[in-house]
């Protein structure tokens, strides 16, 4: 990790709510946000932040999601997602995380954990688990 991550960084992105990202249980008329594409929103928000302060060879895997969703977004709107870097304990990085959609309602909140891997190491473990299934 570079040292210039720190506490405090964050960023906001903004996603439109396509019809891939919604639920279609319920009907065409009634598509909204669907949970799972909020949960894998906000991991891509949360690894592109890191992305930004790894050294080459590093990645970052999520580890823990604690989400509340909180409200429906319809489709073809958009929400900002809103990350912040909370904590940071060695390879284990905490975000706070708020999601607001269009009409300025807080649909989302969220706790989210990932870990710092290095690649090679990563491809190690992989390796040897994948060998354990012969």
């Amino acid at each position: 990790m570079k040292n210039t991550l720190k506490i405090g960084i964050e960023t906001i992105q903004r996603i439109i709510i396509d019809t891939n990202r919604t639920i279609a249980f319920m009907g065409e008329e009634l598509r909204v946000y669907s949970t799972p594409s909020m949960v894998l929103d906000i991991e891509r928000v949360c690894k592109n932040i890191l992305d930004e302060h790894l050294n080459e060879g590093q990645s970052s895997v999520g580890a823990r999601v604690e989400i509340d969703h909180l409200g429906a977004t319809l489709i073809d709107m958009w929400v900002d997602i809103n990350a912040k870097i909370t904590e940071i304990d060695r390879r284990r990085i905490l975000f706070s995380v708020e999601i607001h959609d269009q009409t300025g309602d807080k649909v989302g909140n969220c706790k989210h954990t990932r870990f710092v891997v290095d690649l090679d190491k990563q491809k190690q473990r992989l390796d040897e688990k994948k060998s354990r299934l012969n």
